[in-house]
């Protein structure tokens, strides 16, 4: 089967930098590499950039007066429109089956500040596009809600609806009908977390709950940092929250993913330890009501390896993990975002450098340690290849097990078993030097989602690093360079050979929110909290598009070469950022002048968008010569 090589020429990425020199001749006859030289079709993926935090305005809602932590007035504005908040993160589409316009683009933002115009916390902006028919990019829709706001951003009014929100991460989009919930992430454990020192939310008096959720909730009254850490559902069509879901429980939560028969949910929760749960509905499509349970992969019984938790108590839910833990449940480290895709779920287990007390802690409280990071732990330490299960769970139960790279998990309903979908790495004790750091290097993958592009399934990876070191970054690299990696999903027993990198973020900035249009033609992605030194726009979160991904999918299963072929293979060509061989390789490279320009080492790729449009030659080690063309 040919692997897919999917380069997308995307302007503002940005790599690694460095050489290393060895022995290449000096000067070289142009006219040499004529008769070798191999021209490709150009990429078809383009990009363009579509909402930028802190510069595109969002139009806003009134919000009524009321009195802050310190006894001052707050809010009290006439809607009206401000600069929209950033560290974009999330993004939701919402599919509009009823016009010739693609649907509604919902993004988060986990960026935490006061406002009077848009509300305290996190929060979230909307908005509409279609197709193009000319250019195949997507335009942005005019439009007018019901609530008489006209434009084209439009800011999710969370405070007169749900009592505000924040820290807004991950999320959940429906595959039956584009239902979109937003997750606050950031745990709080106390108002003055909440409020922080009047930057976060102001408002901090106790919250009484409206809610048409089977239980107690409604009618009840809660301390204001209770009222955070919920799943909430928006509307993107009218840019509004609906409610919060008090009945899925409170947890530091970051993804999910509704099933396709519309109502079993999976959650996952950014802690360690996190808690991967299941909420099944009692009505279709209706989750005001229906039951919750907490993964326990050694429980029997008619659940399953799960364990009922009462949702329809207020009491329990606010304390979701320790009920959890005290039922026995399965301890993870950092659940991330979750997917579904042909019958399984998939989600990712981000790691962190060291547990510490965390594991020991959760043991403490009855939880228990999963088998799949017993296979995860014996393959970092040769030492406990032969040990029984229970000395590995013990080992990382005391926190033995610092979890550099992390990894994407899989669960199968039908067996009830997690089991490690691909692993990150490899593993390195100390980073090598960028000359001989892999080509392909899975780090601490966080954003998750799967789609359909022209019949075939893909996952998305995004990475999210907690560091630098083992081999995060090659050594001397200081910026966390997340990238964002495609799987083709009919790959069986992938590994991290099988990944394709698709694009790289900004400096400083980390690659989240990826998500695919319904058509398949659009991959959405987000640039979250970017350095301030680069330029304008990249020192702004960003939201953008790659679209071409028919035409990338059909080009690349036709016109790649694959790696077994005879002979040095370069492409694409023509190059807009990153060239591909199909062998590691030492290389110079020329300008049809004969002048050396670029020196590499023991490298797959190389990055020639710092040169000029024109033809340029590169020279291998061996002597192999290729022409190519940057445009």
């Amino acid at each position: 089967m040919k692997k897919f090589y999917l380069i997308l020429l995307f302007a503002v990425a940005i790599s690694y930098s460095g050489s290393a020199q060895f022995a290449f001749d000096i000067e070289v006859d142009p006219g040499d590499f004529l008769p070798d030289e191999l021209i490709l079709p150009p990429s078809p993926l383009t990009s363009q950039i579509l909402f930028i935090g802190g510069v595109d305005k969002v139009q806003t809602t009134a919000i009524a007066g009321t009195t802050g932590g310190d006894g001052g007035a707050i809010y009290g504005k006439e809607a009206g429109e401000a600069l929209a908040k950033q560290w974009h993160d999330f993004i939701g589409f919402t599919p509009d089956p009823d016009s010739e316009d693609l649907g509604w683009i919902s993004v988060n933002h986990e960026m935490v500040y006061a406002s009077d115009s848009i509300g305290d916390g996190g929060g979230m902006t909307v908005f509409k596009v279609k197709r193009n028919p000319l250019t195949d990019k997507l335009d942005i829709v005019e439009q007018t809600l019901s609530d008489g706001r006209e434009g084209k951003f439009f800011n999710v009014d969370f405070v007169n609806t749900v009592g505000e929100t924040g820290m807004n991460c991950g999320g959940i989009i429906s595959p039956v009908d584009g239902r979109i919930w937003t997750a606050e992430e950031w745990f709080r454990r106390d108002n003055g977390d909440l409020w922080r020192n009047g930057g976060g939310v102001r408002d901090t008096s106790d919250w009484t709950i409206s809610s048409d959720l089977t239980g107690d909730f409604d009618g009840q009254t809660v301390r204001k940092f209770e009222n955070f850490n919920w799943m909430v559902e928006i509307d993107p069509k009218e840019a509004k929250a609906i409610r919060k879901q008090y009945n899925w429980g409170r947890q530091g939560f970051e993804g999910g993913a509704v099933m396709p028969d519309n109502k079993t949910v999976y959650l996952g929760a950014d802690a360690t330890p996190g808690i991967f749960s299941k909420f099944i509905a009692d009505t279709e499509g209706d989750f005001t009501s229906g039951k919750l349970f907490a993964y326990k992969h050694d429980a029997e019984g008619a659940d399953g390896p799960w364990v009922e938790i009462d949702n329809t108590s207020l009491s329990k839910m606010l304390n979701y993990t320790a009920e959890a833990l005290a039922l026995g449940a399965t301890m993870f480290n950092r659940i991330e975002w979750v997917a579904q895709y042909d019958g399984k779920v998939y989600f990712t287990e981000t790691g962190r450098d060291g547990v510490g007390t965390r594991f020991l802690n959760g043991a403490a409280a009855g939880g228990i340690i999963d088998d799949h990071m017993n296979d995860a732990a014996r393959e970092r330490y040769p030492e406990l290849a032969d040990k029984p299960d229970e000395t590995v769970r013990d080992f990382i139960r005391d926190g033995g097990f610092a979890d550099y790279y992390g990894r994407v998990c899989k669960f199968d309903p039908e067996t009830g078993l997690v089991t490690t979908f691909v692993e990150g790495g490899p593993f390195f004790e100390e980073s090598p030097q960028l000359a001989e750091y892999p080509e392909k290097h899975l780090s601490n993958p966080d954003g998750l989602h799967i789609s359909e592009v022209d019949g075939k399934p893909f996952m998305v990876i995004q990475e999210d690093l907690n560091g630098t070191s083992n081999g995060r970054v090659p050594a001397g690299i200081s910026n966390r360079t997340c990238e964002l990696w495609l799987l083709d999903m009919a790959v069986a027993d992938p590994t991290i050979d099988d990944l394709t990198r698709v694009t790289v973020v900004p400096l400083g900035a980390e690659v989240t929110g990826a998500a695919f249009t319904s058509d398949g033609e659009t991959l959405l992605v987000n640039s979250q909290h970017p350095s301030g030194d680069n330029p304008f726009p990249y020192n702004n979160s960003l939201t953008y598009a790659i679209s071409g991904w028919e035409a990338a999918v059909s080009a690349v299963t036709s016109n790649a070469p694959q790696v077994s072929e005879a002979g040095f293979q370069v492409w694409p060509n023509p190059v807009s950022r990153e060239l591909q061989f199909s062998q590691r390789v030492d290389l110079a490279v020329y300008d049809m002048q004969g002048k050396r320009l670029k020196v590499v080492r023991n490298r797959q790729y190389i990055d020639v968008s710092d040169l000029r449009p024109g033809a340029y030659v590169i020279h291998t080690n061996t002597g192999v010569k290729r022409k190519f063309i940057v445009q």
